[in-house]
């Protein structure tokens, strides 16, 4: 692991979680993960189903609070109960498999749902001026309209999430966190619930975020992505980072019986 916290966003520390599965026995899913995340670093996380990758990502995006250890963002840390949450994920966009947008709203509703909520509230809620409140919401379709115009989607303002394509919804689930202007991008298998045609669609835009510099932490199963994009390679086995390196070193030279064993079944 690269341990120095200079220029460092994210460092967990001793993470760990623990399950109980429908039989009620205990399952580690989480075991002991250390590591630090740097400022415009580009992560990728490999490894088997079931390894802990995506409990990884849900915990640093406070989706699943921790059993034990700390994960320090901003200078606090997100596994202390008394840190406001919600302050922080404003600043941890976050990207899942199944797309999670909301099938009543058309896609520029879809974008401008959290910036509107988020900067209403500050300006003081249903007390805020109405003036106020029409600006928020002209500044956050302003910034929707050139998310869409930028992936090239701009014509699918106001259509509703059921007639779009896949790779559609994925570009479009990716700019709505992007709306949020976060400091760290999580992206939890992207393309796995994509039709093989459209993975491309939804990686060009991925590599397009990389390229700007921004930080990203990425679980996947696209080795050819982690190949090219990432910083660094994460591998994961039952709960544990079992090896990381450049990605050239960890594909070409892996250190461990079990990243070997990994490769051979992936690649």
């Amino acid at each position: 692991m690269n341990n120095n916290n200079e220029n460092a966003l994210i460092v967990v520390k001793n993470l760990q979680k623990v399950f109980k599965n429908n039989n009620g026995d205990t399952v580690q899913a989480l075991d002991g993960i250390d590591n630090v995340i740097h400022n415009g670093e580009k992560v990728v996380i490999i490894g088997p189903s079931g390894c802990g990758k995506s409990t990884f990502l849900r915990c640093l995006n406070c989706m699943e609070d921790p059993t034990g250890g700390s994960i320090f963002f901003g200078g606090e840390d997100l596994a202390d109960m008394k840190v406001d949450i919600n302050k922080h994920r404003e600043n941890i966009g976050m990207v899942f498999q199944q797309f999670n947008l909301f099938n009543n709203k058309t896609v520029l509703q879809n974008i401008m749902l959290a910036p509107v909520h988020i900067r209403i509230k500050k300006a003081g809620g249903i007390f805020a001026p109405t003036a106020v409140k029409k600006q928020i919401k002209e500044e956050a379709r302003q910034t929707a309209m050139s998310l869409l115009r930028r992936i090239g989607l701009e014509e699918k303002a106001n259509v509703y999430p059921s007639k779009l394509s896949g790779g559609q919804k994925q570009r479009i689930a990716i700019v709505r966190a992007l709306a949020m202007n976060p400091q760290v991008m999580l992206f939890d298998e992207p393309t796995s619930a994509l039709d093989p045609e459209m993975v491309g669609e939804v990686l060009d835009l991925m590599k397009q975020l990389a390229n700007e510099g921004m930080t990203m932490v990425v679980v996947t199963h696209e080795m050819g992505f982690a190949r090219e994009v990432a910083d660094r390679v994460i591998f994961m086995s039952e709960g544990k980072i079992v090896e990381e390196g450049k990605p050239s070193e960890f594909f070409d030279n892996p250190q461990t019986d079990r990243a070997k064993q990994f490769l051979k079944c992936v690649l």
